[in-house]
C-alpha cells in the first residue's frame, strides 16, 4: 500500500472497530437490561430492533450525503452522535428509555458503513486488502466491545459502563478531522473520474433507476437475508452459548463468581466465548478479503453463504456432543459469518458504479442493517415461542434463500 491507502485504511479501521463497539455491547448490557427491567427477549429485542433498524435505514440518506459532503465528515459526525447516544443511554431509567438512546445510536451510526466503504472503493488503490483490514478492525471492535463491557460490568453499574465506553468516540470524532488522503485516488486510476450525486429527487431516482439493473437487485436482497443472519445470530448469541454451556459442563461459570454474587446472574462464562467466537471472524475477515484479490467476489460468497447454512443446521447436534462440539461449531460459524463480509463488499463494488458508490452502499446497507434489523425480533419471537432448533432451523432458511439467489446472480453474469 502507498501513504495514502495507509492514510485511508487507518482512518476507517478506526472507525469501523469504535462502530462495532458500540453495536455489539449491546447484546451484552441486554443479559442485565433482562434482569433489571423483567421483561422477556420478545420485548427487549424488539427495542433494540428499533435502533438496529435505524442503522440501516439511515444508510440510504447517509449514502446519498457521503457522495455529496465527503467521508471524513460524515464519519466524524457519525462519532460524535454515537458518543452521545451512550451518555444519553446511561440515563435511560427504563426500557422505552433504552430503546430511544439506541435509536439514536442506530441513526449516528448509520451514515458509516456507506462513509467507509465508498472511501474504500474509490480512494484505495489495493481494494481487497483494504476491505481486508477494515473488516478486521470491525471484528476487533465486534469482539472488544463485549469483552470491554463486560470486563466494567465486573466492576461498574452498567449506566457508568456505558458513559464511559462513550469517551472513545468523542475522542475519535475530533481527531479523524485532522487526517488527509485523496478520497478518490483509485477511481482516478481504475474507473475513469468521478460523477456528480443527484441534486434533486428526479436526479435520484433516475440514479437509483440506473443503479439497480438486475445484478445489483439480486445484491440487494442476498444482502438483506444475509443481514436478518447476522443481526439474529449476534443478539441472541450470548444466551445461547450460556444454555449450552450450561448443560456441557454443568456450571457456565466454572466458579469464576461466587454464587451468592449478584454478578454471577448477570454474567458468565458464556460472554467471553462469546468474545472469543467474535475474534475468531478477524481471521475471517482477512481471508474474505484475500480471497477477492484471487476470485470473484459473487462466487465467493455463494461458498460462505453455504457454509452458514451448514454450520447453522449443524449448532444444536453439535453443541449437544459436549463443551469440544460447542466450541468447534461456535468457532466455525464466527470465522464464516465474518469471511462472508468483505466477500458482499466486493460485490456490492462490482455491481456498481464508481460515481455512486455512496447511494449504493447506502442502499445495501439499508437491507442489511434495515431489513436485517429484524432478525433481532424474529429470533427474539422464536426464541421467547419456539425451541432452540427451530430457532437454528430459521436462521439456515436465511442463509439458503440467499444462497440460491447468489446462484442465480452468478448465472445471470
Amino acid at each position: 500500500m502507498d501513504e495514502n491507502d495507509r492514510s485511508i485504511v487507518g482512518f476507517v479501521m478506526a472507525g469501523h472497530a469504535m462502530v462495532h463497539i458500540y453495536e455489539l455491547s449491546i447484546p451484552i448490557l441486554m443479559t442485565v437490561w433482562l434482569l433489571e427491567f423483567s421483561t422477556t427477549s420478545a420485548v427487549l429485542g424488539t427495542a433494540v430492533a428499533v435502533g438496529y433498524g435505524l442503522f440501516g435505514v439511515g444508510a440510504l440518506p447517509g449514502g446519498l450525503l457521503v457522495d455529496r459532503f465527503g467521508s471524513r465528515r460524515l464519519i466524524s459526525l457519525c462519532l460524535a452522535g454515537m458518543g452521545i447516544s451512550f451518555l444519553t443511554l446511561s440515563i435511560a431509567p427504563n426500557v422505552l428509555g433504552i430503546t430511544a438512546a439506541i435509536a439514536i445510536w442506530g441513526a449516528a451510526a448509520s451514515v458509516y458503513h456507506p462513509a467507509g466503504l465508498t472511501l474504500i472503493s474509490n480512494g484505495v488503490r489495493e481494494r481487497g486488502r483494504g476491505f481486508a483490514y477494515h473488516g478486521m478492525a470491525g471484528n476487533v471492535g465486534i469482539a472488544g466491545g463485549p469483552l470491554v463491557t463486560a470486563l466494567l460490568l465486573l466492576v461498574f453499574e452498567w449506566q457508568l459502563v456505558v458513559a464511559l465506553l462513550a469517551i472513545p468516540a468523542l475522542i475519535a470524532a475530533v481527531v479523524g478531522l485532522s487526517i488527509e488522503f485523496d478520497p478518490t485516488a483509485a477511481v482516478e486510476m481504475a474507473d475513469g473520474g468521478e460523477r456528480q450525486p443527484p441534486s434533486s429527487p428526479a436526479e435520484f431516482l433516475t440514479e437509483t433507476r440506473q443503479l439497480f439493473t438486475v445484478g445489483f437487485a439480486l445484491v440487494f436482497v442476498i444482502v438483506a437475508f444475509n443481514g436478518l443472519y447476522y443481526r439474529g445470530v449476534v443478539t441472541f448469541l450470548p444466551e445461547l452459548l450460556g444454555e449450552f454451556l450450561t448443560a456441557a459442563i454443568g456450571d457456565a461459570r466454572l466458579g469464576l463468581f461466587a454464587p451468592e454474587s449478584a454478578l454471577a446472574e448477570e454474567f458468565d462464562l458464556a460472554q467471553y466465548l462469546y468474545a472469543g467466537l467474535l475474534m475468531v471472524g478477524i481471521g475471517g475477515q482477512y481471508l474474505g478479503g484475500r480471497l477477492t484479490e484471487r476470485i470473484e467476489p459473487d462466487r465467493g460468497m455463494l461458498v460462505m453463504l453455504g457454509l452458514l447454512t451448514t454450520f447453522a443446521l449443524l449448532f444444536v447436534p453439535a453443541a449437544e456432543t459436549g463443551l469440544w462440539g460447542l466450541l468447534a461449531v461456535s468457532f466455525l460459524l464466527g470465522f464464516a459469518l465474518f469471511a462472508m463480509q468483505p466477500l458482499s463488499q466486493a460485490t456490492i463494488a462490482k455491481y456498481s458504479l464508481a460515481g455512486s458508490r455512496g447511494l449504493s452502499f447506502g442502499y445495501t446497507y439499508l437491507a442489511i442493517f434495515g431489513v436485517g434489523a429484524l432478525g433481532a425480533a424474529i429470533i427474539g419471537a422464536v426464541r421467547t415461542y419456539g425451541s432452540t432448533s427451530i430457532l437454528f432451523v430459521v436462521l439456515a432458511g436465511f442463509s439458503m434463500t440467499a444462497g440460491l439467489l447468489a446462484l442465480l446472480l452468478i448465472r445471470s453474469e
